[in-house]
């Protein structure tokens, strides 16, 4: 393998030269990358050519985002060989030969305008020693109206848009001439994981434009859906190596899971089993955020999914359920009136798998064993100390139920990949009296093991009486996953309707309507 050597400065051919899209553009080959004995990279390779989307797929720890940051020049190969347009290129290189990255945690600021946010990877237009704000408006305007988003004015404040509309702000940002090459290839990882269907539609319409215009996509995802609608090439990494590449056309989800899994999984969704049990979780008139009063039951073993585009407060209401969100009205767990508190929500058999599992979830800088039991030092806690020897011990006998993948209880939950910080948190809710379990976007950014093991865990303890309220952006995840769904709309509930026989444009359509009743 060839040693990748110091940095060289790549100038893609100009702009009026045809460009033959049939040949690669960006080469990958042989890269080998290690961090003292674990080999993260061992001999992957990619080609992304011009005017494609190629996905790349691979679970947690596959070394999808060890070979991205090595692309992007944040880190140095050990061995293997990066060309772009047939030319080597060197460590940092990647910003001037017209790679542009757009990662899936949002990197703006909120308090500046939308112009000015755009600007922040490059000086600002100046005259006569000032700022020219006129100057830098038009450079945003011109940017925006060339991916079509002229309803988007660059006055305003970039706090004032969504997460989807701030991550088409961040791709139109790339457009603004700034004296280096034209960007010409994205590296996109995972850039729908806090979108909601709508959001990711308006995203999937910018990439279509900028592929027929000849842009190269590396799309990331953990969504099989999203890389079939989009992708025309998939490739696989498995344990650092490259194990397949294929034409969307020449692969179907079952053979890109097996590729990536190395087993065979022949549903995505395990089956329905009815729930018979009486309520168990019951809402009458919660107030809190945009809700003016949602009423709902869940009976023990049933999951009921919320539907509802954003800010309709799907997020609000879990939060109230849990006591983390101020409430109004009566949230019952088998009849008994819970206090709008979260101890007191804990401690009544409820847990919470919260939407942003690093800021909410866990504390990276402790322990599993710490994470796991923090809701539950009460039962751990002897002659007022924690005990350590009952935290490792419900840690190791929670581990198989919720198939987690560490070193050991006292491994630190930021070395751990997203989907076993996942399954830290599931088995910190199984650590109690475990009665209600709230989900808010369960399987955000985690690969297709991991959904599986989290679907067939779900399922598993609706088996056993638990009652499951879940919200998810992702409609078939959404319908997959209950028995009824509450789509909210107007600050109540719309309408509750069963979850089998949805599709997802229907849905859809439910929650649009529900906008408008």
């Amino acid at each position: 393998m060839a040693q990748l050597r110091g940095a060289v400065q790549v100038v893609p051919p100009p702009s009026s030269a045809p460009r033959q899209f049939a040949m690669p553009d960006l080469i990958l080959s042989d890269i080998v990358k290690s961090y003292g004995a674990a080999t993260a990279l061992d001999g992957a390779s990619l080609h992304l050519r011009g005017g494609e989307v190629h996905a790349l797929m691979g679970e947690n720890g596959a070394g999808k985002s060890t070979l991205i940051r090595i692309l992007a020049g944040l880190e140095r190969p050990d061995a293997g060989r990066i060309e772009i347009f047939g030319r080597p290129l060197g460590p940092g290189g990647a910003q001037a030969a017209g790679l542009r990255f757009l990662h899936q945690e949002l990197q703006v600021v909120a308090g500046l305008s939308v112009a000015e946010n755009m600007h922040l990877a490059r000086p600002y237009p100046r005259r006569l020693g000032f700022v020219d704000w006129g100057a830098l408006n038009r450079a945003a305007a011109t940017a925006l109206t060339r991916l079509g988003l002229e309803r988007i004015a660059p006055a305003t404040p970039m706090g004032a848009l969504g997460p989807g509309d701030q991550m088409l702000v961040r791709i139109a940002a790339t457009l603004i001439a700034d004296g280096g090459a034209a960007p010409w290839a994205y590296v996109m990882d995972e850039p729908t994981a806090a979108l909601t269907g709508a959001e990711a539609e308006r995203l999937f319409a910018v990439i279509d434009s900028l592929r027929a215009g000849g842009a190269g996509i590396l799309y990331v995802s953990h969504r099989m859906d999203e890389v079939m609608r989009l992708a025309d090439r998939v490739t696989v990494l498995r344990d650092g190596r490259s194990v397949s590449s294929r034409a969307i056309g020449q692969t179907d989800q079952a053979r890109i899971i097996h590729d990536m899994t190395g087993r065979e999984i022949a549903t995505l969704y395990p089956d329905r089993a009815m729930p018979g049990g009486t309520t168990r979780l019951a809402l009458e008139s919660v107030v809190a955020g945009p809700l003016s009063g949602v009423s709902l039951e869940v009976a023990a073993g049933e999951v009921v999914g919320l539907a509802g585009l954003a800010g309709t407060g799907r997020g609000a209401l879990l939060g109230a359920v849990m006591g983390a969100v101020p409430r109004q009205g009566s949230v019952r767990v088998d009849g008994q009136l819970l206090r709008a508190d979260t101890a007191a929500a804990w401690a009544a058999g409820l847990a919470w798998i919260p939407r942003e599992r690093r800021a909410e979830g866990i504390m990276p800088g402790l322990a599993l064993r710490e994470t796991v039991a923090l809701p539950h030092l009460a039962r751990m806690t002897r002659a007022g100390l924690v005990s350590r020897a009952a935290e490792r011990a419900t840690v190791a006998r929670l581990a198989g139920d919720v198939r987690l993948k560490a070193q050991g209880p006292d491994q630190p939950c930021a070395e751990l990949s997203g989907g076993n910080q996942q399954k830290v948190l599931f088995a910190r809710a199984l650590a109690g009296d475990l009665k209600v379990l709230v989900l808010d976007e369960p399987t955000r950014g985690v690969d297709v093991a991991a959904r599986f093991d989290i679907y067939a865990l779900v399922r598993g303890l609706s088996a056993q009486g638990v009652a499951v309220l879940m919200s998810s952006s992702d409609l078939p995840e959404l319908i997959g996953l209950s028995h009824r769904i509450a789509v909210l709309g107007r600050g109540r509930v719309a309408e509750v309707l069963p979850a089998e026989g949805l599709d997802e444009a229907g849905l859809l359509a439910r929650c649009y309507a529900a906008m408008e009743g």
